[in-house]
């Protein structure tokens, strides 16, 4: 897929979100620390950031969880958060690691076996690396069925977008995260709140 960036400065991509991506509190600077004494690396640094963000944050739909976190320190507090957190909390790492990352969306089934289940969006990532250039990053957490790698010359994102079924993955990279999922997050109390209450579309 040819990705289109919200912006064409690269700076843009390396910017501070406050409240919902920053640098400086305690347990993003404890993990920023941990990834730069592994390596300095660009390339390597990022894929440590997108293995914390997968593997260390438990995934709120799959706990079944009565919590919901919205930015990086949260999410590594609380040791989970659903897709948008994630991704959050994966761009607050790249970021702060000085490698440009956006957010990006796809309009999947709520019941992937289910047509009739309704759409909600779901929250990814795109990366830059200067050997590279744009790619994607999924960091939702795998499980059966669900198999996201970071790849850089392939995508291996956690859902396949089947069109015919109605679903749609967005080109675009986006300097902020969506308004509208960020008041969904904050408007939810529970998990069940927020299954059915996130957006089902993204407005361009």
């Amino acid at each position: 897929m040819q990705l289109i960036t919200e912006s064409k400065n690269i700076e843009d991509y390396l910017s501070e979100i406050p409240p919902i991506v920053v640098f400086d509190t305690p347990l993003v600077k404890e993990k920023l620390n941990w990834i730069r004494t592994q390596t300095s690396d660009k390339t390597e640094q990022a894929k440590l950031a997108f293995e914390i963000a997968r593997d260390e944050i438990k995934h709120s739909f799959d706990l079944k969880s009565d919590i919901v976190t919205i930015n990086a320190e949260n999410v590594l507090e609380q040791c989970e958060g659903i897709c948008f957190a994630k991704s959050h909390l994966l761009a607050t790492l790249l970021r702060a690691l000085g490698i440009p990352a956006g957010f990006c969306y796809q309009r999947v089934l709520k019941n992937p076996k289910d047509r009739n289940s309704g759409f909600a969006l779901h929250g990814l990532n795109a990366v830059y690396l200067d050997n590279v250039g744009w790619f994607r990053l999924d960091p939702r957490g795998n499980k059966l069925g669900v198999d996201s790698q970071f790849s850089i010359k392939e995508e291996k994102l956690a859902y396949p977008i089947r069109t015919e079924w109605g679903e749609v993955d967005y080109p675009n990279v986006f300097v902020r995260p969506s308004e509208a999922v960020i008041q969904s997050m904050h408007q939810a109390h529970d998990f069940d709140t927020l299954f059915n209450g996130r957006p089902g579309k993204l407005f361009l």
